[in-house]
């Protein structure tokens, strides 16, 4: 009998006492892969309903454990000896990215020197990346400013596209410095949205053989940070000249191989940071109240420090400060609940009993994938009033940010999770917030902003599990520049002006 056909029959003729109901499926191997990618979301919902919080689905080969309550996700998280995360994602990664695998010892502690770079990304270092992000910001919104002088209309994900990417790469990477540097990394994004495309098919396992031009336009990507090129762009972060630094350690790593890492550090960067922004902005435009809001905030900060708006000033921001902006920080928040889609996975490293809350214990075999699909917690009506609408304030209590979030009357620990959780939390997840939060601040400070078609922007579910979901359909929104009256004092000047004529 064939090794596949066998452990199919043997998973599902010989459960163990104390393992979870087991969704199976009818076709070998795929199992319940199809529907699951159909849609991921009403099909654990459904399972839930009918085999209670814990089950196991036979998905492409593999046999996931989900965990659906909340509250037993701690036991899940704090059991990183036995549910272990980065292999994983570095087996993933390595495939999709067209690096050597960290794991297979060629490299000693490589994966450990990678990770402690990310201190970069904290603290004081995160205030310096965070203001050269916010100054490059500056300078592509004050290019739109001049080429504003009426509406302008545009494709609003295109366009956050265009503005996070540029200022993304320039923040990290640095400034191209030909003539044409612009073009430049319009070309590298161009690229980059080809390979994006494809990469739900390569996370799935899919060979990129089978994915058109995906492996050329992956060699076009990489070849962009060998050496000789990287060398050439000024300004890069302290985070990628780190890691540069590392790589030279390493002889056995190629220079292709070097340069296929800083590719993927640069899809880590924008990857969800683009569909999320393009999220907040669009459920701000859909809802006036929020818009007005949020522009209120953001014009009482520019006056109670003192700035001035308009494309020649620059407009600076502290971390304390960016904190301090609630509806904004609660808006993004909100849509962050409404679109994010991760599956926070574990591999069982050995067989053992998982213990839970209540006396219950799960059953696992060695190589067992252990899933949490947080999606199903940010869209319960019991945690969540009315999870399908959006509320932009729903992360505000008494004008002071909310995190008590509670189940069946229980305070529950964790209740929003766009960026993993433990040991496979997003280590960029702090960068990744000043990032959406400052695009926004800059848009609505610079620009009166509109939508120009009313039709509904779904969620793409082809990324369930992976991130943000992208829109099903881009659409139209026009922007113009803003008039530089105070906003607080602007009337009054008028009737002043208006009482001297």
């Amino acid at each position: 009998m064939p090794k596949l056909i066998h452990d199919h029959f043997f998973s599902v003729f010989n459960r163990k006492s104390g393992e979870p109901p087991l969704i199976n499926g009818w076709i070998p191997y795929l199992g319940k892969a199809l529907i699951f990618r159909k849609d991921a979301f009403k099909f654990l919902l459904d399972q839930q309903k009918k085999l209670g919080d814990i089950f196991t689905v036979h998905i492409a080969g593999r046999y996931i454990t989900f965990i659906m309550d909340p509250f037993q996700y701690v036991y899940v998280i704090r059991n990183s000896k036995q549910l272990e995360f980065h292999e994983f994602a570095d087996k993933m990664a390595s495939k999709t990215f067209d690096y050597p695998a960290l794991s297979k010892g060629k490299f000693p502690d490589l994966k450990e020197n990678l990770h402690r770079i990310y201190q970069y990304l904290q603290g004081k270092p995160l205030d310096i990346i965070s203001d050269h992000m916010m100054k490059n910001l500056q300078d592509i919104f004050e290019w739109k400013c001049s080429q504003a002088t009426d509406w302008e209309t545009e494709k609003m994900y295109k366009f956050c596209c265009s503005v996070m990417f540029e200022a993304s790469f320039v923040t990290l990477y640095g400034r191209v410095p030909a003539a044409d540097g612009h073009k430049v990394i319009s070309e590298i994004r161009d690229k980059f949205i080809k390979f994006d495309a494809s990469f739900p098919y390569l996370a799935a396992n899919i060979p990129i053989e089978l994915l058109g031009a995906t492996k050329k336009v992956r060699k076009e990507l990489i070849h962009h940070f060998l050496l000789q090129n990287m060398t050439k762009w000024l300004g890069g972060s302290k985070v990628v000249q780190a890691r540069q630094d590392i790589f030279e350690k390493y002889e056995l790593l190629g220079d292709y191989d070097k340069a296929a890492h800083h590719f993927a550090f640069l899809w880590a960067s924008v990857g969800n940071t683009i569909p999320a922004t393009f999220w907040a902005m669009y459920y701000l435009l859909r809802h006036p109240e929020a818009l007005a809001a949020v522009r209120d905030e953001i014009d009482h900060l520019l006056q109670s420090t003192g700035q001035k708006r308009g494309p020649t000033y620059n407009i600076h921001l502290t971390r304390e400060q960016l904190d301090n902006l609630v509806y904004l920080e609660s808006a993004l928040n909100e849509s962050l609940r409404m679109c994010s889609s991760s599956m926070n996975i574990r591999i069982s490293q050995e067989d053992f009993v998982l213990k839970l809350e209540g006396n219950q214990e799960v059953g696992l075999r060695k190589g067992d994938w252990i899933a949490l699909y947080p999606q199903i917690l940010h869209m319960d009506p019991e945690v969540y009033e009315d999870p399908k609408e959006y509320k932009f304030d729903r992360y505000i209590e008494n004008g002071k940010k909310k995190t008590t979030f509670y189940k069946a009357g229980r305070k529950l620990k964790y209740f929003l999770m766009p960026f993993g959780s433990g040991i496979s939390m997003c280590p960029g997840r702090f960068l990744a917030m000043n990032e959406m939060k400052m695009f926004l601040f800059l848009l609505l400070a610079h620009f009166d902003v509109e939508l120009v078609e009313n039709k509904a922007v779904r969620l793409d579910n082809s990324r369930m599990g992976l991130g943000i979901l992208l829109p099903d359909v881009d659409i139209d929104f026009r922007y113009k520049l803003r008039s530089l009256r105070n906003p607080y004092l602007g009337d009054v000047m008028e009737a002043v002006s208006g009482s001297r004529e």
